[in-house]
């Protein structure tokens, strides 16, 4: 039996089945409707006193049945057949409409979203009578036709882009004028997709970038808990992990709401919104900027389409990219583990029927229980093996402490210069690039400084450790525990900060909650600022103010390492007292 689709309450059997009958209708395959099957879906609206909805493929057969409005009856972007920024769907939709006016902005919404073909709107009279054999005439008072435009794929809509303008014309489609039936019947409709359709090809391979990088929209929340500064630092700080990952963001969509929707994060007209968005620019991936649960992300992503990730996960793509020694490939494989555990889900079938009683006997062990098993054995192995890692870095640092060695970690913020300086201080060749994460894998090396007493050279060793980040997720900070520890066991802390950042103080803030959740304090840290050359006078007097006591360089220009050989040398030696 064909499904009808949408608010059925209050439906008749007999209207059920005029409803069903409509799937045994077939159009010609080069028109959009015809006069006659046009008035039997407004004698059936009329009838029930409710619009509905015709899908037809391009064979012309009804391939849905809804009733309700189109944005109401929309197909699920998961069950288009065809899906992309430089095709149609295959799908035209013929609705009924039971006011006598153009089609609104809910309806073309959906049309947009789901690329239809066309959508044809069909003003009923509310009148009209059937003829001897079931043929339906006089219900049709007049029809709109729509289309996506092609030529204004690549601008954004935002919501108040939605407005028709007088000509008929918006941002995204075109609406005709009120036709007859028979005008509407005797439009090309395989000429008009085909000419869209080769339109739409042109204009994506034209704007299309390269293959292998995803086209990203951002969706960015701002909730009450935080400040208009800090929301826009962290939209933007997203923007450059993005495109740290290897990733072009296309647009950024942001909401003000009070509290997260439990569901889909945003509100249901953000999400269309979002839907829309992506389809219209092309997008192949949407990231939110905050950590979403399991739930969150199969809803949305039934609900736009396309893949849906968090910001958690596109730090873990980039620590993935960046790990180089075996170390830090393992870290990154245990983190990327447990944050996927929780993300296996099934339905049906798929879910666990294994245990006792009615209801629980089935078909066994099933490929979740089988996979999310082989995860969790796999996490065992891996964190057996950062132990060892963990025992290992343990003995190098008892070996260095035994030859009495004093060690200096580099911690900040990411993207704070900490690599610059090392191979600044030490000549070291550790990779350095203008990203977030730039290196993930502890390097230490050897300094010569002055001693603070005799003025004598001695040496230190220094440490260049993974950079930190505004909340930091938990699966890393635990599987990066090993190389975390080499902050704890220092013997003190240079803690490096970008002050060409607009953010430098709430990196400041940052690290030292980071400092703060380790479980063994750390030593005594020195702030030394960063990239003086890039900055201004003003910024230079607030953080001398700020932090009197912390030295001024520029890793990349040599500017002020001299003075922070002489105030490490210092710190050393306050260390050591300590202890």
């Amino acid at each position: 039996m064909e499904t009808i689709f949408g608010n059925l309450q209050g439906l008749k059997s007999s209207q059920l089945k005029q409803l069903q009958r409509l799937y045994h209708q077939r159009i010609p395959g080069d028109r959009i409707t015809t006069p006659e099957f046009s008035q039997r879906l407004a004698a059936i609206s009329t009838e029930i006193n409710l619009p509905v909805c015709a899908y037809v493929n391009r064979r012309g057969q009804v391939i849905r049945v809804g009733v309700g409005t189109p944005r109401q009856t929309q197909i699920p972007p998961m069950e288009l057949p065809r899906y992309g920024a430089e095709r149609l769907c295959g799908i035209r939709c013929i609705s009924t409409h039971l006011k006598a006016e153009p089609p609104n902005d809910s309806a073309l919404t959906a049309m947009a979203m789901q690329r239809l073909d066309a959508l044809v709107v069909i003003n009923i009279t509310g009148t009209g009578f059937t003829r001897r054999g079931g043929g339906a005439t006089g219900y049709v008072k007049e029809a709109y036709l729509a289309h996506l435009v092609p030529q204004d794929t690549r601008a954004l809509i935002p919501s108040a882009a939605f407005s028709e303008s007088k000509n008929g014309q918006s941002a995204s489609w075109s609406i005709s004028p009120p036709l007859n039936l028979d005008d509407l019947a005797q439009q090309d409709f395989l000429d008009l997709v085909e000419g869209l359709e080769e339109e739409f090809r042109r204009e994506f391979v034209a704007q299309e970038v390269d293959a292998d990088h995803d086209r990203v929209l951002i969706v960015g929340v701002m909730t009450d808990d935080i400040s208009l500064q800090q929301f826009h630092d962290t939209v933007a700080e997203l923007a450059r992990l993005v495109d740290t990952a290897g990733g072009d963001v296309l647009q950024t969509i942001q909401q003000k709401r009070s509290r997260i929707h439990p569901q889909t994060v945003i509100g249901e007209g953000k999400v269309q919104e979002v839907a829309l968005t992506a389809q219209t620019l092309g997008c192949n991936l949407v990231v939110f900027d905050r950590d979403l649960s399991p739930s969150q992300v199969r809803n949305l992503e039934a609900q736009i389409g396309i893949r849906v990730v968090d910001r958690t996960e596109v730090i873990l793509d980039i620590f993935a990219q960046r790990a180089q020694s075996r170390a830090g490939k393992l870290q990154v494989e245990l983190a990327q583990l447990e944050y996927m555990l929780p993300r296996l889900t099934g339905r049906g079938q798929a879910m666990s029927r294994l245990g006792g009683g009615i209801g629980t006997r089935g078909p066994g062990e099933t490929k979740l229980e089988t996979e999310r098993r082989a995860i969790q054995r796999r996490i065992s192995r891996l964190q057996q093996e950062v132990d060892q890692l963990q025992a290992h870095r343990s003995r190098l640092r008892q070996r260095r402490q035994h030859q009495e060695v004093p060690s200096v970690a580099l911690v900040g913020y990411t993207n704070a210069g900490k690599s610059t300086l090392l191979n600044a201080l030490t000549n070291a060749e550790v990779y350095t690039a203008d990203q977030l994460f730039a290196t993930l894998d502890p390097t230490t090396r050897r300094l010569v400084i002055p001693h603070a007493e005799t003025g004598q050279p001695q040496e230190i060793l220094i440490t260049d450790t993974v950079g930190f980040i505004h909340e930091l997720p938990a699966p890393l900070m635990d599987a990066f525990r090993a190389t975390l520890e080499e902050v704890t066991e220092a013997d003190a802390l240079l803690h490096l900060v970008d002050l060409s950042h607009p953010a430098w103080l709430s990196h400041i803030r940052s690290v030292r909650e980071i400092l703060a959740q380790m479980p063994i304090t750390p030593g005594p840290a020195l702030v030394a600022f960063n990239k003086i050359d890039q900055v201004d006078s003003a910024t230079l007097a607030l953080a001398r103010e700020e932090f009197p006591l912390a030295v001024f360089i520029s890793a990349s220009q040599r500017l002020g390492l001299e003075t922070l050989r002489q105030r490490l040398s210092q710190l050393i030696e306050y260390a050591v007292d300590l202890q």
